[in-house]
């Protein structure tokens, strides 16, 4: 046997032996382990795909109330939508509002409070008001009947069709019983 023969023909087989065995192996450590605990040479699934909902198909966030002993939060004000109605003869575009966060008010800031001033001729008026302000401070309108924190969600300003409305507006929820007003973000006038 000729040796010039077998050495190529060894290399040939030692090369890819000798390269495979010199690649890195994945080492896992212990603490690895205790994070992972899949072995290494066990394929992980892959992500099935998902068809989302649409963000009207989602549901609303859960929010829990505030606790009495905490401070309510700054309320979020943020416009819903837009529609035009007829009232005294004029006609009126209607800018219908919500508060994000109106899920973290106590119920017990909206309950009635006939021991503190009426509002007009309701002597059961909340004991938390409502008013809308443009952004320069002037009032456009109160809700001074609100019963409980969604009825945050229902809130509006209307404005003369044909008239050009403020470009923004906020609310300060005017807690009576305390004398503590909460001020909304700037909210837009438009969709």
């Amino acid at each position: 046997m000729k040796l010039g023969k077998t050495i190529p023909a060894l290399l040939v087989i030692l090369v890819p032996v000798l390269i495979y065995a010199a690649k890195p192996k994945p080492t896992v450590s212990p603490s690895d382990a205790i994070k992972n605990p899949t072995p290494a040479n066990v394929a992980t699934p892959k992500p099935v795909p998902v068809e989302l909902a649409s963000p009207s198909d989602q549901p609303s966030p859960t929010v829990q109330s505030t606790p009495a002993n905490q401070t309510p939060p700054k309320p979020i004000l943020y416009m819903i939508g837009s529609e035009p109605f007829t009232a005294g003869g004029k006609n009126w575009i209607r800018l219908r509002y919500d508060v994000f966060n109106k899920n973290e008010y106590p119920v017990d800031m909206f309950a009635a409070a006939p021991a503190l001033p009426p509002c007009g001729n309701n002597t059961n008026a909340s004991r938390t008001w409502a008013d809308f302000f443009d952004q320069t401070g002037k009032r456009l309108y109160g809700f001074c009947a609100l019963s409980k924190p969604a009825d945050l969600g229902k809130i509006w300003i209307a404005y003369e069709e044909g008239t050009i409305p403020p470009s923004y507006v906020y609310i300060e929820l005017n807690d009576r019983q305390t004398n503590t007003k909460y001020k909304s973000n700037l909210a837009d006038t438009t969709l």
